[in-house]
């Protein structure tokens, strides 16, 4: 009897893998989308389209980005939430992700109970750069300013618990400086405003302000990786500059909803880590100051958690959370 049942079992485990893997193989079958919840112009989204077109030339299908901006992320994350976990509506998620997990105490949805971690796609330092009205040249006579003028200065993001953001309040509380925060719906909107003067300082990615700095529309004081940045090899680190210790980065990455079968999740992160890990892609993000990063599904989730538990110190060391 019991002989019986074993090969019963079996035989249904030998045909559930087989259709596992015919889903995995057969997948996608039809345009994919992948929802970007932060505005158009910033890394999310021209990183996006970047791996987009690159899943699109290995699957065979099209991988639509459509830009959901709203809220510091909620309003598109949200979206894909209440998906259909089917692996034809994908999330580019950042740390901003991580860090509203402890920021925003009221949204629809929680991180690691809602999504599955499918795969990382890049970092990359930021730039704390100040509109050449400001009068500091270096990052010391910066924080020197700032201590001579505190809640008169401030500091553009894209948003509460963006990495901007989140970069400025950790700056603000490793220097001892009192810099007023204005979040802009997205990072386009910031920039503008650095640009044009509206606000004083900015903490940018380097991919995207680095021409910027090149062509002298802004001053940069300081970069946020531990060693100096290739793509800006003039300007130290800001911990060398004068707040030692401090190092802030963007990464992005892809997330599904929850409930997505495993095998999707294996064929997309596999897709995605060839992408990654490619000559011509490692190359081409390099000069712009992106690094690839791979990982399987599971590294993903460990890694994930651990930048949530990272960035909920910082929050409360910072003060800034909110409500919804």
């Amino acid at each position: 009897m019991f002989t019986g049942m074993f090969r019963t079992l079996a035989a249904l485990s030998a045909t559930l893998a087989i259709a596992t893997g015919a889903l995995a193989q057969g997948y996608p079958t039809r345009p994919v989308k992948i929802i970007v919840p932060f505005a158009a112009g910033g890394p999310a989204d021209v990183y996006a389209r970047v791996l987009g077109q690159k899943l699109q030339e290995s699957m065979g299908q099209p991988f639509v980005i459509e830009d959901m901006p709203g809220g510091g992320s909620i309003v598109g994350t949200s979206a894909v939430a209440q998906s259909a976990p089917d692996g034809y509506t994908l999330l580019m998620m950042s740390n901003t992700h991580t860090v509203n997990e402890s920021l925003i105490a009221k949204k629809p949805f929680e991180l690691m109970r809602d999504f599955v971690p499918v795969a990382p796609v890049n970092y990359s330092d930021l730039v704390l750069v100040v509109h050449p009205s400001v009068p500091a040249k270096t990052l010391k006579e910066f924080i020197a300013l700032a201590k001579a003028k505190p809640g008169e200065l401030n500091y553009a993001s894209s948003g509460p618990g963006t990495p901007y953001h989140m970069a400025g309040e950790l700056f603000k509380a490793m220097a001892g400086v009192n810099i007023v925060h204005v979040p802009y719906k997205g990072s386009s909107g910031a920039r503008t405003d650095i640009l044009g003067g509206q606000v004083q300082m900015m903490f940018d990615a380097i991919t995207t302000m680095a021409p910027n700095v090149e062509a002298g529309k802004v001053r940069a004081l300081g970069t946020s990786g531990k060693e100096r940045s290739s793509v800006l090899p003039n300007v130290p680190t800001i911990s060398e500059a004068g707040v030692p210790g401090y190092e802030a980065t963007i990464w992005l990455g892809i997330m599904a909803p929850k409930g997505t079968p495993q095998a999707i999740i294996d064929r997309l992160n596999a897709e995605i880590r060839k992408v990654v890990n490619s000559p011509d892609i490692k190359a081409e993000w390099g000069k712009q100051g992106a690094v690839g990063m791979s990982m399987t599904p599971a590294e993903f989730d460990k890694y994930l958690r651990g930048d949530i538990e990272k960035w909920a110190k910082i929050v409360k060391i910072s003060g800034a959370r909110q409500d919804r």
